[in-house]
C-alpha cells in the first residue's frame, strides 16, 4: 500500500503535551467514536496544532479500533486497494472491526490525492478517516472540526504602564503554553509582575498561534522577555529555531508564511499584499471589499481571519506571520509606499464622510464604526505625517475629535494636535492652527486640566480673530466658558457663554447653541439660580433630542440629574442618569462614562442603602475606566468618591468591600453599564408600613431577598446567614415565585420598591 506507515503510527518520538485544547480533544474523540461518522477533517491555519491534536486523540482512543493506519497523503493513490481484513495481533479489537485511517497534512500538492484516497476508502464500511488540512477536502460526508489559535489575554484594565497580574494573564491558554515552553528552554523561568505584561503582548502579537508562541518562548535563551515584543512588532518572521526533526515549514515562521501562501492565484496574492498594511480589525467596507471570491479563498485558507463583529459586519485581520511576510514582500518589490498611501486615503475618506452624521441621526453607528477602525485611522495619520502632508494630517486629526473623545483616547488626541501644529508651523493656514488649538483645549479639559484648557482656547480665539470666522469663534467661546467653569471662574464663564449662546443662536448653529445652553445652565446651577438653569437645560435637552445628538443629550441629562438631586427629586435624577447611561452605552463612551457610574453609585447610597455591594462595584468600574483614559477628576468630586469608599468599607467590612471592588475592577464596560441599569429605582412609596409583596414572605425569605438585592451570591448569603447554600437556593426560588420575578435582577427591583 503506497504511503503506508504501519499500525503503530508514525515514528514522531516524544510529543509535548497539548495545552488549552481540552474541548477540541473531547470533541474529536467523540466524533471518532460515533459509528455514523466516516470522515472527520481537522482544519485550521498552518502552525495551529492540527497534527498534534490528531496524534493525541489517536493515542488516547486508537486501541478502540481494530486497526490504525497512518498514510502519507502525498503518496496515497486514487486506486488505493481495500485494507486487509486481518486485525493487529494481540491488540484490543473493535467489535465492529472499524479501522482508523489517519491522513495528516492534506494540503497543496497532496490535496487531490488525499481527496481521491478518501473517496476510495469510503467504499469500505469499516474505515473511519481522520484527516488534517488547512481547508476542507470537499468530500461528501465530511465532518469538520475547525481549530483556532489559542486565546490571548484580553485588554488589560487599569492605568497605562501599570503592571499586569501574572495569575490573570496566565488564564489565557496561549500564555500557559508560552510559560511551559519557556521553562523547557530555561527551567528558572517564571511569570512575574515584571514580565507578565511583555509575555501577554508577545502572545497577542503572535495571535495565539501555537507554533509561533513556542518559537518565541525558545528565544528566552537569547533575550529577556521584555525585549521580545519590540523585536517582533511588524517582523514576526524573524522567529526560527524549530525542532530539527520537524517539517521545514515548522522550523521558522518565515518558512511557515511562505508555505501558507503557496498556490495562491495572482488576484488573491495581490489582495493579501494590499490588506497586509491594514491593522487588525478592519471591516470589508472600510477596505473597499465586497464578497469577492478572493476574500473567501483567503478566509478558507486562514490567510484572512475573523477577529470580531461590529454592527453586523465582520472585522478581519491578516494574521501573523503572514502579515509580516507580505509586508516584507511589498518592501522588496517597492510597492509598500503605494499600498500605504491607498490605505491612508481610504481612511481619510472614511472619517471625512462620517463628519456630517456624527452630530445627528447616524452618530451611534458612526462612532462604533470609527472605534472599530481606530487602529487603522491612526495608521493613516502616521502615513500622512511621514509624507509631510501637514494640512491633510490636520484635517484628519480635527475629524477625529468626537470619535477620540468617545473612545477615551484623550492623551493621544492632545499629542496629535500639538505634533501636527508644530510640524506644520507657519505653513498651516491660521484657521487650521486655530482649530487645532481649540481641539487640544477640548482634550485638555477632558483630561482634567481646566487651566490648560482655558489657555488653549484663548490661544485659539487669538488666532481666530485674524481669520474672522464668527461661527468658529463662537464655538470656541462656548468651550472656553465650559473650561472657565471647571477652572473655578463661574462669573467669567457666564459672561463668555451668554455672548457665545446669542451668537450661535443668531447664526442658526443648532448643536453648538444647545451645547452652550447646557454649559450656561451648569454655570447658573453653580450660582444657585436653579429656575433659570432648568429653563436653559430644558431647551438644551429638547434641541439635542430633535437633532438626535445622543452624546450631547447624555451630557445635558447629567446636569439635569444634578439639578434634580439639589431639588430633592431622586426619581428625576434616577431617570436622567439611566437615560444618560443607555445613550453612552449605545456607542461605547469611555470619557464621560466613569462620571455617570460614580453619580449612579452615590445616588444608590442615598436612595437604596441595601445596594452597598453594587455601589462599590460601580465605583471600582468607574475608577478603573478613568485610569485607562488617563483623566483626572476635580478635587471636590474626588473627595466625594473617597468619602463614599471609606463609608462603604466601614459598613461592609474590609473583606466584603475588597471582593466587591475586585469584581468591579474586572467588569467590562457593557457589564458596568448593565450593573448600573439593573439597580432598583428610588422608592416612590411613603416610608410607612411594609410593602404588600414583602408581607407574603417569611422573615427568613425577606432576609434572603434583601441580600439578593445587595448583589450577593448564594454562597455569600449562606455564609452571612449561617445556613447551607442549598437552603439559600430554595429560599431564592420561593422569593422569586411569590414576588412574580424571573431573575435576581427583578428581585432587586422589587426589594428596591419596598418602603
Amino acid at each position: 500500500m503506497s504511503g503506508r506507515q504501519g499500525s503503530a503510527g508514525p515514528a514522531l518520538g516524544p510529543v509535548p503535551e497539548l495545552v488549552g485544547r481540552e474541548l477540541e480533544v473531547a470533541a474529536l474523540r467523540e466524533r471518532l467514536r460515533d459509528p455514523g461518522v466516516r470522515l472527520v477533517t481537522v482544519t485550521g491555519r498552518a502552525g495551529v496544532g492540527k497534527s498534534r491534536l490528531a496524534l493525541e486523540v489517536v493515542r488516547e482512543i486508537g486501541g478502540e479500533f481494530a486497526r490504525v493506519e497512518h498514510l502519507d497523503p502525498a503518496a496515497a493513490r486514487p486506486d488505493l486497494p481495500c485494507l486487509p481484513e486481518t486485525h493487529d495481533p494481540g491488540g484490543p479489537h473493535d467489535p465492529a472491526g472499524r479501522i482508523l485511517v489517519v491522513l495528516d497534512g492534506c494540503d497543496h500538492e497532496a490535496r487531490p490525492a488525499a481527496a481521491a484516497a478518501v473517496e476510495t476508502l469510503a467504499g469500505d464500511p469499516r474505515v473511519v478517516v481522520l484527516a488534517t488540512a488547512v481547508e476542507p477536502l470537499g468530500v461528501y460526508g465530511e465532518q469538520l472540526l475547525p481549530l483556532a489559535p489559542l486565546p490571548v489575554p484580553g485588554p488589560r484594565r487599569g492605568p497605562a504602564g501599570g503592571a499586569a497580574d501574572p495569575q490573570e494573564v496566565q488564564e489565557a491558554a496561549s500564555v500557559a503554553l508560552f510559560v511551559r515552553r519557556a521553562r523547557d528552554a530555561d527551567p528558572s523561568f517564571a511569570l512575574t509582575l515584571e514580565n507578565a505584561g511583555a509575555v501577554a503582548e508577545i502572545c497577542t502579537l503572535l495571535g495565539g498561534l501555537p507554533l509561533a508562541v513556542e518559537l518565541a518562548a525558545r528565544r528566552l535563551r537569547l533575550f529577556p522577555a521584555h525585549l521580545l515584543p519590540g523585536r517582533l512588532r511588524g517582523r514576526t518572521t524573524i522567529l526560527s529555531g524549530g525542532p530539527a526533526n520537524a517539517p521545514e515549514r515548522h522550523r521558522s515562521l518565515a518558512a511557515l508564511a511562505e508555505w501558507s501562501c503557496r498556490g495562491l492565484d495572482e488576484g488573491a496574492r495581490a489582495l493579501l499584499g494590499r490588506l497586509s498594511v491594514y491593522e487588525p480589525g478592519f471591516g470589508l467596507s472600510a477596505a473597499g471589499l465586497s464578497a469577492e471570491p478572493a476574500v473567501e479563498t483567503l478566509l478558507d485558507r486562514g490567510l484572512l481571519s475573523v477577529v470580531g463583529e461590529e454592527q453586523g459586519e465582520l472585522r478581519l485581520a491578516v494574521p501573523e506571520p503572514v502579515r509580516s511576510h507580505c509586508r516584507a514582500g511589498l518592501v522588496d518589490s517597492g510597492r509598500e509606499g503605494a499600498a500605504l498611501d491607498a490605505h491612508a486615503e481610504r481612511y481619510r475618506l472614511l472619517v471625512t464622510a462620517a463628519l456630517p452624521g456624527l452630530r445627528g441621526t447616524g452618530q451611534e453607528r458612526l462612532l462604533r464604526e470609527l472605534a472599530a477602525e481606530g487602529a487603522n485611522v491612526s495608521g493613516a495619520l502616521r502615513r500622512l505625517r511621514e509624507r509631510g502632508d501637514s494640512e491633510t494630517t490636520a484635517a484628519l486629526v480635527l475629524g477625529c475629535r468626537l470619535p477620540w473623545l468617545a473612545q477615551g483616547r484623550l492623551r493621544e488626541g492632545l499629542e496629535w494636535c500639538d505634533d501636527t501644529a508644530e510640524a506644520g508651523g507657519a505653513a498651516l493656514p491660521e484657521a487650521v492652527r486655530a482649530r487645532l488649538a481649540d481641539t487640544s483645549g477640548v482634550f485638555a479639559l477632558a483630561l482634567g486640566d481646566p487651566q490648560e484648557a482655558v489657555r488653549r482656547h484663548r490661544h485659539a480665539l487669538a488666532l481666530g480673530k485674524g481669520v474672522g470666522d464668527r461661527r468658529q469663534n463662537a464655538l470656541v467661546s462656548a468651550r472656553l466658558g465650559a473650561a472657565l467653569l471647571r477652572a473655578g471662574d463661574p462669573a467669567g464663564a457666564r459672561a463668555v457663554l451668554v455672548t457665545a449662546l446669542n451668537a450661535l443662536e443668531s447664526m442658526g448653529v443648532t448643536g453648538g447653541a444647545a451645547e452652550a445652553a447646557g454649559s450656561l445652565a451648569a454655570v447658573l446651577r453653580a450660582e444657585g439660580d436653579r429656575r433659570k438653569a432648568q429653563e436653559l437645560l430644558d431647551r438644551s435637552v429638547e434641541t439635542f433630542r430633535r437633532i438626535r445628538d445622543g452624546r450631547g443629550l447624555a451630557g445635558a441629562l447629567r446636569t439635569a440629574a444634578a439639578l434634580a438631586l439639589e431639588g430633592d427629586e431622586p426619581d428625576g435624577a434616577d431617570r436622567a442618569l439611566r437615560e444618560s447611561l443607555r445613550l453612552y452605552g449605545a456607542f461605547g463612551e469611555r470619557t464621560e462614562l466613569p462620571g455617570v457610574l460614580e453619580e449612579c453609585s452615590l445616588l444608590l447610597l442615598r436612595t437604596a442603602p441595601a445596594q452597598q455591594p453594587r455601589a462599590v462595584r460601580l465605583l471600582a468600574a468607574a475608577d478603573t475606566l478613568r485610569a485607562e483614559t488617563g483623566a483626572q477628576v476635580p478635587d471636590e468630586w474626588r473627595s466625594a468618591a473617597e468619602r463614599a469608599r471609606t463609608e462603604l468599607s466601614a459598613r461592609l467590612g474590609w473583606t466584603d468591600f475588597a471582593v466587591a471592588w475586585a469584581e468591579g475592577v474586572r467588569m467590562p464596560v457593557p457589564a458596568a453599564v448593565a450593573e448600573a441599569l439593573s439597580a432598583p429605582a428610588p422608592s416612590r412609596r411613603a416610608a410607612a408600613g411594609t410593602a404588600p409583596e414583602a408581607q407574603s414572605l417569611t422573615p427568613r425569605q425577606v432576609q434572603v431577598a434583601l441580600l439578593v438585592s445587595e448583589g450577593m451570591t448564594n454562597r455569600q448569603i449562606a455564609a452571612k446567614l449561617d445556613i447551607s447554600e442549598w437552603t439559600v437556593v430554595n429560599h431564592v426560588r420561593h422569593v422569586m415565585r411569590r414576588l412574580g420575578c424571573s431573575s435576581r435582577v427583578q428581585v432587586a427591583g422589587a426589594v428596591g420598591r419596598w418602603a
